[in-house]
């Protein structure tokens, strides 16, 4: 049995690192490594226990098709999340052969925009196909949703993900706290559910942390009372007149200010800068998170992707290596360097 499983993981192995060797991986299937064989990804579902994760995709595709690949299929975690959680497959819309009699089985149009279908090992669909949805978060929260009613718990980097796409869909807050230590008020405030990103600097000449959260998450009210619980609340700063009320019930009304001119400090993430972990390029998230663990002296690993851990192993085995500060870059940008760097 184990013979035929690991025969099985070669074909597949050879079929997903030869568009990659020879640079013939079309844009629009992103970074991922698809299988195309329907065959092989069926055997391989039921070997694993994996469900399987169809992309039908036009290739070459239009805009849409184009930018599905570029934007979606391209981010490292994303990525990581379904080469490692799911059986990939790829099905062209737009090819005859293989690709049109699995067309035909699962009654999809040719020539079409991406559609996402997640199925079983019988072919069975465990969540309803996503379609019309071009977003990375439709994505995230359909692989999150079907592990779900599979039994399967998401990993934890992959939730931190949607949490934070979800946020920039439905919208986000922002206000500032003053406090003795915007170092330790990042520790503290970053560990908040529903605060999604701090950051250290002054304002009308107090050391304050500007943190942006969730409202869906945490209310301000809620938000200011565990910050003054922590002795992070000297004073808030918020401009709209209804979050001004909500934290004024906490706080008082004389220490609540409008929003003055922001002047970052040079040291973000404190705790964090003074690790290798500032070498390991995170999502915003996770770097808040991050800091706010070692800042209590744990170590943030259960907030990282395996990919990550293995990248962070790399960083700490090779530190001639002219790795370069990721914190406050962009993630993927960030990934790309030291993917470059390796």
């Amino acid at each position: 049995m184990l013979q035929k499983y690991f025969a099985l993981v070669a074909v597949l192995w050879t079929t997903l690192s030869l568009s990659a060797m020879t640079g013939g991986q079309p844009e629009e299937l992103g970074n991922v490594q698809w299988n195309r064989k329907m065959e092989n990804a069926v055997a391989l579902s039921k070997q694993s226990g994996k469900p399987i994760l169809i992309l039908f995709q036009e290739v070459p595709g239009c805009m849409t098709c184009r930018n599905y690949g570029n934007f979606v299929l391209r981010h490292p975690l994303i990525v990581e999340a379904i080469e490692s959680q799911f059986v990939p497959l790829a099905i062209y819309n737009n090819k005859g052969g293989a690709d049109a009699k699995a067309l035909q089985y699962f009654k999809e149009p040719a020539w079409n925009n991406p559609v996402v279908r997640i199925i079983n090992e019988s072919k069975q669909d465990i969540i309803p196909r996503i379609n019309g949805n071009y977003s990375a978060l439709g994505l995230v929260q359909g692989m999150i949703h079907a592990l779900d009613l599979r039994g399967s718990v998401p990993p934890a980097y992959l939730e931190i993900l949607q949490q934070e796409l979800r946020a920039q869909v439905t919208g986000t807050e922002k206000a500032n706290f003053s406090m003795y230590c915007f170092w330790t008020g990042e520790k503290e405030l970053g560990q908040i559910e529903g605060v999604l990103s701090t950051r250290p600097g002054f304002m009308d000449g107090r050391e304050v942390v500007e943190v942006e959260y969730d409202p869906l998450l945490v209310s301000l009210t809620d938000l200011t009372e565990k910050a003054k619980e922590a002795r992070c609340a000297g004073n808030v700063y918020v401009d709209d007149p209804n979050l001004q009320k909500d934290a004024a019930m906490v706080v008082g009304r004389g220490a609540v200010k409008n929003t003055s001119r922001f002047r970052p400090d040079g040291e973000p993430k404190y705790y964090l800068s003074k690790t290798a972990y500032k070498y390991l390029p995170m999502t915003p998230l996770q770097r808040t998170k991050a800091n706010a663990l070692i800042g209590k002296g744990v170590q943030p690993d259960a907030l990282l992707s395996p990919r990550q851990l293995k990248l962070f192993t790399a960083i700490q085995n090779n530190p001639k290596k002219k790795w370069k500060d990721t914190i406050g870059e962009d993630f993927e940008k960030a990934w790309n360097a030291c993917m470059a760097i390796l």
